[in-house]
């Protein structure tokens, strides 16, 4: 991209507003340091653009650089899981666990707790995290498992079946603030870890996404409900469409009680 000019009128301000809106990231060094003496008040504007991006993307690297010190902790394991959940709070649909191992020194950037995310950057990232991981796993417990074992045992029933689908055994797992029972592997639970560790993290996009992309398929099954909206959670709109049509296959009963009389409304 870059070369040598002797006359910055060769350009004009929209031609290189064009080149500084078609260039990467790699690019904007390049970029800044061809049209950092250009005296044009536009093109002044775009540079100052340039160097806003770059100091975000550092400090993006920083942030995640941050998020890797229980992976850095831990590096003398081989394989580090992260484990977390997406679900334990709705009034209807699985509640679902990812399970991630990530390779050593993972840099990949703007992961978070999924809830602190777009739907847009979830996305994006699951198709990252899905092709870098070293594995990955999901499981999930259905609305009507929850009701049978209760919303905590079926978070670590679906927590373990994401383990077991791994295709590989954990050396150590970091959990969001638990311990997951009858899992024979070194745990080390962490308080807000979706927000602390970046193998926690990775777990939390790919648990919410596939439960986002589940609610959304049963919104064209039980399209009164709204589902592709709330994703079960139990928004005004939700209670109300339960008050008038009752439960249906995916709701959690033991969560309806507060609003209906679960009895009164056969499934």
């Amino acid at each position: 991209m870059r070369k040598d000019r002797t006359n910055d009128s060769r350009e004009s301000v929209a031609q290189i507003r064009e080149m500084y809106q078609a260039a990467g990231l790699p690019s904007l060094p390049d970029f800044i340091c061809q049209y950092e003496k250009d005296p044009r008040a536009g093109v002044k504007k775009l540079v100052a653009q340039a160097q806003k991006k770059l100091e975000a993307l550092e400090k993006e690297r920083a942030r995640i650089y941050a998020m890797g010190e229980y992976e850095r902790k831990f590096a003398a394991y081989a394989y580090i899981c992260g484990v977390d959940e997406a679900g334990r709070g709705p009034l209807a649909g699985p509640v679902v666990a990812g399970a991630v191992i990530l390779p050593k020194d993972c840099g990949i950037l703007y992961m978070n707790d999924s809830k602190k995310l777009s739907a847009k950057k979830r996305e994006e990232l699951y198709e990252v995290i899905t092709k870098q991981a070293i594995a990955y796993g999901i499981g999930m417990a259905s609305a009507q498992r929850i009701d049978e074992i209760n919303i905590l045992q079926a978070t670590y029933e679906s927590m373990r079946e994401a383990i077991n689908n791994l295709g590989v055994i954990p050396d150590i797992m970091l959990n969001d603030a638990v311990t997951v029972p009858d899992v024979p592997v070194r745990q080390v639970p962490i308080i807000k870890g979706d927000a602390k560790s970046i193998s926690i993290a990775a777990a939390s996009i790919l648990a919410k996404v596939t439960r986002d992309r589940m609610m959304e398929a049963y919104d064209r099954t039980y399209p009164a409900y709204g589902f592709a909206s709330h994703k079960g959670y139990g928004s005004q709109m939700h209670i109300e469409a339960v008050r008038r049509f009752g439960p249906c296959e995916i709701h959690r009963k033991t969560f309806l009680t507060h609003f209906i009389n679960t009895d009164e409304h056969k499934i």
